[in-house]
């Protein structure tokens, strides 16, 4: 039985091989990466991040957006400070959540676009 998902003879494309070690990113980019990807794994975070890509917001109106406990958002907030994927700015006793910046718009677009095609 052949197994689709596997080559039915070993060969090693050693020119290919070659050029993806070159192009390949160290250890520390690879769980940066990874842990971004982690981050976008809970469907809390990303009902977040969709919020906030369409307008600022405050804890409050996340909490109500989603309709999850003020804690509950603001953990999922550190989570994404942490990550640099929202930054926040003080007004008052307020503060109002955003995006990171433009990079983290085009990556939830991106994934978005594909899972809705």
């Amino acid at each position: 039985m052949v197994e689709l998902d596997k080559c039915e003879v070993n060969c090693i494309h050693e020119e290919a091989v070659q050029a993806v070690r070159k192009a390949l990113f160290g250890e520390d980019v690879a769980a940066s990466l990874a842990e971004l990807f982690k981050a976008l794994g809970d469907p809390t975070r990303v009902k977040i991040l969709f919020s906030l890509m369409t307008r600022e917001l405050c804890v409050c109106d996340l909490t109500a957006v989603i309709g999850i406990s003020e804690s509950a958002v603001s953990h999922q907030l550190k989570i994404l400070r942490t990550l640099r994927l929202v930054k926040f700015r003080r007004e008052g006793k307020v503060l109002y959540y955003s995006l990171a910046d433009n990079h983290v718009e085009k990556l939830f677009a991106q994934g978005l676009e594909h899972v809705t095609e």
